[in-house]
């Protein structure tokens, strides 16, 4: 009987990855990797094992989300370790339910091994914390996109608008222009304090500082490549 793990791959830096990814790396017999991580991360693979990419990015062709449903369990079948590679936390907007529900319908195990979310790994990338005691005590993530690719239609407006919280958006470089309107007209200050950070861990990485507006303004005029994370709350204007 073959076995699943889902191995979390962290941001993009290898040596951001746990001793325990490393070691289902090492131990694979087949690799099924998101775009994300690739790279230097696919160093660590066991040198004779299978290494499939299975990464979807956004406007680009991608496999469809029951094929890769089905390659695991038919590479489990064949009696492989196969190993889910999937970019920051696993279990952190990365299609990991569809994935794990496949295998139980047809009676597999797994195991799911966590890692550095992207958004842990731009507050550390900007040196700066996520929470102040009495300022920022909660933390909410948020997808920034549906499965459509436009802004969802039932965000929680009020939430994402309170003043007291850090939110991380996911996948929202396209449509933050649209999500920054409605959070003025929720009632967040334009001059709230938002970060970009593209690329992070990486070579290229690249920090921007500036306000819900602002950075709205930036993203509607100017084409971000890379993956990015939107930070947005008090701390992230914060001169520490």
């Amino acid at each position: 009987m073959g076995f699943v793990s889902f191995v979390s791959s962290g941001p993009g830096d290898p040596e951001l990855l746990t001793l325990k990814a490393v070691k289902r790396l090492q131990d694979a017999d087949v690799v099924l990797y998101d775009d994300l991580s690739s790279g230097p991360i696919l160093e660590h693979v066991n040198p004779d094992a299978d290494l499939i990419s299975v990464g979807k990015r956004a406007g680009r062709a991608s496999p469809r989300q029951d094929h890769i449903s089905r390659l695991l369990v038919d590479y489990v079948k064949s009696g492989q370790k196969v190993v889910r590679l999937k970019s920051g936390d696993s279990g952190m907007f990365g299609r990991l339910e569809e994935e794990i529900v496949a295998l139980t319908a047809e009676g597999f195990d797994y195991e799911v091994v966590p890692g550095v979310t992207s958004a842990m790994a731009a507050a550390a990338a900007a040196k700066i914390p996520m929470t102040r005691r009495e300022k920022s005590r909660r933390v909410q993530f948020v997808t920034g996109h549906a499965l459509t690719g436009e802004l969802p239609e039932d965000i929680n407006l009020p939430a994402l608008a309170d003043p007291d919280a850090t939110t991380a958006i996911f996948m929202g470089k396209r449509t933050f222009p649209g999500l920054a309107a409605k959070l003025m007209t929720a009632g967040m200050p334009g001059d709230t304090p938002a970060m970009l950070a593209e690329n992070v861990s990486h070579p290229n990485q690249n920090i921007i500082r500036s306000t819900v507006a602002e950075l709205a303004k930036s993203l509607a005029e100017a084409k971000v490549d890379g993956p990015a994370m939107i930070l947005v709350g008090p701390l992230y204007g914060a001169d520490l």
